[in-house]
């Protein structure tokens, strides 16, 4: 494969959604190792994978590294340069998908033995622990605004470590703001798996709650805004 941007942003989401999905997948689905793990080993998990996502999108030319629209789109303000959020979003939501069905296919036979519908959907995309439209809203505009001041904080003062930085910055919005949500800060991270979770044919699957899907895509797109506003 030629290294590229696009290529980057695809590879790295991949990586980011088949290991921060799949702790989660662990967690959750029935007779897995790591069963009833908890919250703990959800963040760490997902730390790890933003920290390998990064890594792996850079080794194939995504030399921003984003995987996130969010970032895309806050970054994109905060430089006044929006010439990246066509080819970097489409290649996150691309790989979220990929990402997803990788989840899928890795644990299928837990799936069988998980009668659990939201355990199952909650593999895929985040729903909240309270459901209430304007808190959930909030609390992902506030935890991708956090997402996007700490990545610039990280820029300014780190050396080769930014990978391993944004990973616990993940992992403390995960412990700290996360219980709410589940901490989406991402659109494609719950979109594009939500979609997977809406066409494959998963046992027993239930639905994909889209009533609510439209909070983890909106609140981190306004937060990003209002991040890469702060930024500017």
């Amino acid at each position: 494969m030629t290294p590229s941007p696009f290529l980057g942003e695809l590879l790295g989401t991949i990586v980011l959604i088949l290991l921060g999905n799949g702790v989660v997948a662990n967690v959750v689905l029935k007779d897995t190792k790591g069963h009833n793990g908890g919250w703990i080993v959800i963040t760490a998990g997902w730390a790890f994978a933003v920290t390998m996502g990064v890594f792996v999108s850079q080794a194939f030319g995504g030399y921003d590294a984003h995987l996130n629209p969010a970032v895309t789109i806050g970054m994109a303000f905060a430089k006044n340069d929006f010439s990246k959020i066509v080819p970097y979003i489409s290649a996150q939501m691309l790989g979220a998908f990929l990402g997803g069905t990788l989840v899928w296919l890795f644990h299928m036979p837990h799936y069988a033995r998980t009668e659990d519908k939201g355990a199952k959907r909650a593999t895929f995309c985040t729903d909240p622990a309270i459901r209430a439209s304007g808190s959930n809203f909030f609390s992902e505009v506030v935890g991708t605004i956090i997402l996007l001041v700490g990545i610039k904080g990280i820029g300014a003062v780190t050396t080769g470590l930014g990978p391993f930085a944004v990973g616990i910055l993940v992992w403390a919005i995960g412990l700290s703001l996360g219980g709410t949500t589940g901490y989406a800060i991402n659109p494609a991270r719950d979109l594009g798996p939500r979609i997977a979770h809406a066409l494959l044919p998963i046992v027993g699957k239930g639905d994909s709650d889209w009533q609510y899907a439209w909070i983890p895509v909106a609140g981190p797109i306004v937060g990003a805004v209002i991040a890469g506003l702060l930024l500017l």
